[in-house]
């Protein structure tokens, strides 16, 4: 049975009376229990309307029918009831197999589909458009400067130094697009918790007032190989766009960024099962990412401020999906987690 561990579907096997003989992993991550507390436990307690395991078991029992499906609501601890699809069939023997698969699983794989598929896109769309727009500018930039030459009158020279600017500007722009993919990715062992400090340290720099960074460490996390740089700039990039975030509270007075590390098991992300990845949130008592921008926060030029670039979150994403991971965002008003996923060792 311990084979059905590596499955990120749920799944119980049952005696004929609705005991538990064994839950999975991924049921017990959900449930928040342990596989040793469920056993000899009455499964059908585990959901919200207990009488329709039971008619489903007595089903199965009686053979009315090979397999059954329905939808339930499976209770978890100190969370809200998660929606399933239900499963019922026979097992071995007198056993009974119950699968559940989460509602929302399918919805969060759609999700990460879909942020693959665009930062694929957006890589492809960057790098050319950048390529395509650094030659005019060198171009801009060089005719502004032949031209400053020749002007008499130094009063003209300040439109030709507006464009030198300008040009500068952009050039500057388009570094930042190019720069995930001109670095080769220098791997070394990455401490997750030297980086969290490190960033830390940066950021109370930039706000010595107003500003609480509360640590929330889980210190057993092993260290991995990873390019730290990078992981640097990816975490400061989402710290800083959660200061920015709370400007107002910082200027209360009660701002909080929380960094928490935690080690998730058996954990599904990108399409593939792993056994072990580093789970680092980073938490912030802001206002929340406004609706209009929610679901395209990760697109490049995408920006929920005045002059902000819109490259920090399209950035921090690229670089973590360099290490096989990626970002999630849940927000809402009063709280905003982002919450970074890469694999463990």
């Amino acid at each position: 049975m311990l084979a059905l561990d590596w499955l990120s579907v749920l799944v119980a096997v049952l005696r004929p009376d609705g005991a538990v003989m064994f839950a999975n992993a991924a049921l017990e991550q959900q449930l928040g229990m342990s596989r040793r507390t469920l056993e000899g436990a009455d499964f059908s307690m585990c959901f919200t309307e207990p009488a329709l395991l039971q008619t489903a078991l007595a089903g199965a029992r009686s053979q009315d029918f090979e397999a059954l499906r329905y939808e339930a609501g499976l209770k978890r601890l100190h969370q809200e009831p998660l929606p399933v699809h239900v499963n019922v069939s026979p097992g071995q023997g007198d056993e009974l197999v119950v699968e559940l698969w989460p509602l929302e699983q399918q919805a969060r794989q759609d999700r990460e589909d879909r942020l693959l598929e665009q930062a694929q896109a957006h890589k492809e769309l960057i790098r050319n458009l950048a390529h395509e727009i650094k030659n005019p500018l060198g171009g801009i930039r060089g005719a502004a400067q032949l031209l400053e030459m020749e002007l008499q009158n130094p009063e003209l020279t300040e439109y030709t130094e507006v464009i030198v600017h300008e040009a500068d500007r952009l050039q500057a722009l388009v570094d930042r697009l190019l720069a995930p993919h001109r670095h080769p990715h220098q791997v070394g062992d990455v401490n997750i918790h030297e980086v969290c400090e490190r960033v830390r340290s940066l950021i109370l720099v930039e706000h010595p007032q107003g500003l609480r960074v509360v640590r929330d460490y889980d210190t057993s996390i092993p260290e991995f190989r990873g390019d730290r740089a990078q992981l640097i700039q990816a975490l400061l990039n989402i710290v800083q766009n959660a200061a920015q975030a709370l400007a107002e509270r910082i200027a209360a007075g009660d701002a909080c960024i929380t960094l928490r590390t935690r080690v998730a098991r058996q954990v599904t992300f990108g399409r593939q099962r792993y056994r072990l990845a580093l789970e680092l949130h980073v938490i912030d008592n802001g206002p929340g990412v406004p609706d209009a921008i929610r679901d395209r926060i990760f697109y490049p030029l995408v920006s929920g401020r005045d002059g902000g670039s819109g490259l920090g979150l399209t950035l921090a994403q690229t670089f973590v999906q360099r290490h096989h991971g990626m970002i999630e965002c849940e927000s809402r008003p009063g709280r905003t987690d982002f919450r970074i996923l890469i694999p463990l060792p």
